[in-house]
């Protein structure tokens, strides 16, 4: 079992600020810290970490040898990640006091990649792997299609949120994922939500598992004091991914990977904070303690 991510690989650019900016408002920053980033990253990152074999999908501009270090170290495996001529994306990223952000990403190397990209990533993959998606890359469609016919799992989320990209990607998707602003812009575009599985994710509030074949399922968040909120739930994601791959069922999956984002945003930045599937087990461990006896 294996998952295969076709995400994006960013360069974050954090500002520390005292307020979000506002428009056409000039703001200092209280501090500044550059780290890999991108929802794909981030998602891979948290797949590896908790203990999954994940192979990511993506492509890299000149000059970020670090970033391909850094993910290697966290035990992605890269040999399906290109380089070429087009920058590396990146994102710049306002984080506030209370540890809400707003993010500018340039998409860069992560829109040039081709079918025949997809194409040799996918050829060795089958029907015991997924196959983890978002919105920041090329090849979406292809690549789900692919999957798809391979019979593997697709989980895919609608991340930054496009009706186009959702609309061709969900014929071949098994689990859609979205907070709760995307499944509200999806409701409106389509009048309801897909009859499938879908996640919605509620920020401090948890998340729901909403199934067709199932009564729907609701994993409340754990609560802890956040720092830094970016990439939490690309963290939930991979996590969830890593869990239903290594063969956790849907709660056991949803509470690990709740517990994972819980440790992550209590730490600034986004895959730099994923914490490893040890500290998570020992989060879990001291929340059991914590609760009293009936």
């Amino acid at each position: 079992m294996a998952i295969y991510n076709l995400g994006s690989i960013n360069i974050d650019h954090v500002y520390h600020v005292p307020h979000l900016p506002l428009p056409g408002e000039t703001l200092s920053a209280e501090g500044y810290t550059m780290g890999l980033g991108g929802k794909g990253a981030n998602q891979s990152v948290a797949a590896a970490r908790a203990g999954a074999v994940c192979f990511h999908i993506g492509a890299l501009g000149p000059g970020s040898d670090w970033v391909l270090a850094d993910m290697t170290g966290y035990g992605v495996d890269l040999r399906h990640v290109t380089r070429g001529d087009v920058p590396t994306g990146h994102a710049i990223i306002y984080v506030d006091p209370a540890a809400e952000n707003n993010i500018v990403l340039f998409p860069g190397a992560n829109r040039s990649l081709t079918a025949a990209m997809i194409d040799a990533a996918l050829a060795e993959a089958g029907p015991q792997d997924t196959l983890m998606m978002q919105n920041e890359t090329a090849m979406q469609a292809e690549a789900a299609r692919i999957a798809a016919a391979k019979g593997m799992r697709v989980i895919y989320s609608a991340a930054p949120f496009d009706i186009a990209a959702v609309r061709a990607v969900l014929p071949h998707v098994s689990l859609l994922v979205m907070n709760e602003v995307e499944a509200a812009q999806l409701r409106a575009a389509e009048g309801q939500l897909p009859p499938m599985d879908v996640i919605i994710t509620k920020g401090a509030e948890g998340a729901e598992w909403i199934s067709a074949a199932t009564e729907p399922l609701f994993v409340p968040a754990f609560k802890v004091t956040p720092v830094d909120t970016t990439g939490a739930g690309d963290t939930f994601i991979g996590t969830l991914a890593a869990g239903l791959d290594l063969g956790l069922d849907r709660a056991a999956a949803m509470r690990r990977a709740s517990a994972t984002s819980a440790v992550q945003v209590t730490r600034a930045g986004a895959a730099q904070a994923i914490p490893a599937a040890s500290e998570v087990d020992d989060f879990l461990r001291a929340q059991s303690r914590a609760i009293p006896p009936a």
